[in-house]
């Protein structure tokens, strides 16, 4: 019914930036809240930021001042800006998005800081 795909991952040296967005289709009316998390090698997913349809973000401390999440509700896209990069933030990078009460998630795109 509902798919999303990220797109923008790569490989970053530390400091840089790198942008990522995710766009959601199917059989979809309007979308709640949008998100970004992410799983480092080894670790556990991390909320990493939200943002509901009115626009207020939520971020983890981990990632405030650096990251920005924002979304084109019309296009049912959210995006992260991610700068001042570190290699803690290497990670799978997921989004999710709520679509009539249930959860839908991305297949994930990869974002690896490192020199």
């Amino acid at each position: 019914q509902v798919q999303l795909v990220e797109r923008g991952g790569g490989l970053v040296q530390p400091g840089g930036s790198l942008g990522l967005s995710c766009v959601a289709s199917g059989s979809i009316f309007s979308i709640n809240t949008m998100g970004w998390y992410r799983q480092p090698p080894g670790k556990e997913r991390e909320l990493v930021a939200t943002i509901i349809s009115s626009g207020r973000p939520n971020y983890a401390d981990s990632v405030k001042g650096r990251f920005t999440i924002s979304r084109d509700s019309a296009k049912n896209t959210v995006f992260l800006q991610m700068n001042n990069l570190k290699p803690e933030d290497t990670a799978l990078y997921y989004c999710n998005a709520d679509v009539y009460g249930v959860v839908y998630w991305g297949q994930g795109t990869r974002v690896t800081v490192s020199t």
